[in-house]
């Protein structure tokens, strides 16, 4: 790389895995890139430490309650920079003049606001928060019109993709691309029955067997919701129609994702699954940068396996290809129904396979309606919410 200046990158989402592991292919590479932000929800420790370690000039936590004591923390340790707090701060740092890369790994519908930011203010935004663009697609990319930024996907099957295409995000029809395949390894649970799924833990559902995750995204991968969310990125990080894409499980995680040309091609891109290789590809684009992920060597891999999905068993990935179906913010209604079955999921009180009918119950109940600004698709979000909460109220 040839920057005269290292890159100065915000890190939304510092503290989880995204975060951390950006973190370490910065560090690798400090006459390419520097921290710049540090922002956090509330693992204030966490925080701290990455304080300490990469000496940002600023550092905020999301939630007001836990400013004072992150100031506390950096004090004794001798750290000197700018902390902040709130909503409005937050947002407000990924618009900062001082910052020309901004890494959106916030989970959940809470990343929306900063990410929309970045894109407005023509940030290099790696998006690593696919909930930001599931929401609000159509936002997101006139934001990056009016922005004039850069979008390059952090998430290992958008970033494989990303890879295969000529210029990263051409006009599909312009480059003769038949199909995007997104693979999943099909989680804890891949060949399991409905009825073997009945009395499924949230740790059983968090033990990824290929991937070191967040509790949340890993209860998605167990679900096939995460790849639900990944077929609506696809479609508008690619501009790709629904049909145009295609999901097949693939146990070993190897293949991170394919591209079908019209002339009968097949493009993929492997790796260990190790996300610092789509962090380093992101951070470093169009170069490539060491990432610290060791080589893959096939001949151990032995065979590669593919098979199609069981969307009867694992309903939300049908779920999600119905709502992206029926257009309008039906996907942003879908997410949040997700994010509150989930959290009810992790908290015991509902059952594994009760997720997909919190969120069929909020599709029934809320029809889709067109995505006009930031305000309104809030609004619905909220009742998406709330209607999933009034579904477990009534049968949990």
């Amino acid at each position: 790389m040839s920057d005269l200046q290292p890159r100065a990158v915000a890190v939304f989402g510092a503290t989880g895995s995204i975060g951390t592991n950006t973190l370490d292919v910065i560090a690798r590479h400090p006459q390419h890139f520097r921290a710049h932000t540090l922002v956090a929800w509330r693992s204030v420790d966490k925080l701290a430490q990455l304080c300490v370690r990469f000496r940002p000039e600023r550092a905020l936590i999301a939630d007001p309650t836990c400013e004072n004591a992150l100031k506390k923390r950096l004090d004794e340790a001798g750290v000197r920079c700018e902390i902040g707090s709130g909503a409005a701060a937050v947002t407000a740092a990924a618009a900062h003049e001082g910052v020309d890369t901004v890494v959106a790994a916030i989970v959940g519908a809470a990343g929306l606001a900063s990410t929309l930011a970045a894109a407005r203010a023509g940030k290099r935004l790696l998006l690593a928060n696919k909930e930001s663009i599931v929401m609000a697609g159509e936002l997101l990319l006139a934001a990056l019109r009016e922005g004039g930024g850069t979008l390059i996907p952090v998430d290992s099957e958008h970033n494989a993709i990303f890879q295969c295409l000529p210029g990263g995000r051409p006009v599909l029809d312009r480059v003769g691309v038949r199909k995007l395949i997104l693979t999943a390894s099909g989680g804890p649970f891949r060949g399991k029955r409905r009825e073997e799924l009945a009395h499924i833990t949230p740790d059983q559902a968090c033990a990824h067997p290929n991937w070191s995750m967040g509790r949340k995204i890993s209860v998605d991968s167990a679900t096939l919701m995460n790849k639900g969310l990944e077929v609506i990125e696809a479609h508008h990080l690619f501009d790709a129609a629904p049909d145009r894409i295609d999901v097949v499980v693939h146990r070993q995680s190897l293949v991170h994702s394919m591209v079908e040309y019209i002339d009968g091609s097949v493009l993929a891109q492997l790796g260990q699954p190790d996300m610092r290789t789509a962090i380093a590809y992101a951070l470093a684009w169009p170069e490539r940068v060491e990432a610290g992920v060791g080589s893959l060597d096939l001949a151990a891999a032995g065979q590669l396996d593919f098979e199609a999905p069981d969307t009867g068993t694992f309903r939300c990935l049908a779920l999600a290809f119905a709502a992206l179906r029926e257009g309008g913010d039906a996907t942003a209604l879908l997410n949040a129904a997700n994010e509150v079955a989930v959290d009810a999921f992790l908290a015991g009180t509902l059952p594994f396979l009760g997720i997909a009918e919190v969120i069929e119950s909020v599709l029934e109940e809320l029809p889709a309606q067109p995505v006009v600004d930031i305000q309104t698709l809030l609004q619905r979000d909220d009742q998406a919410r709330e209607a999933a909460r009034r579904f477990l109220r009534c049968h949990c």
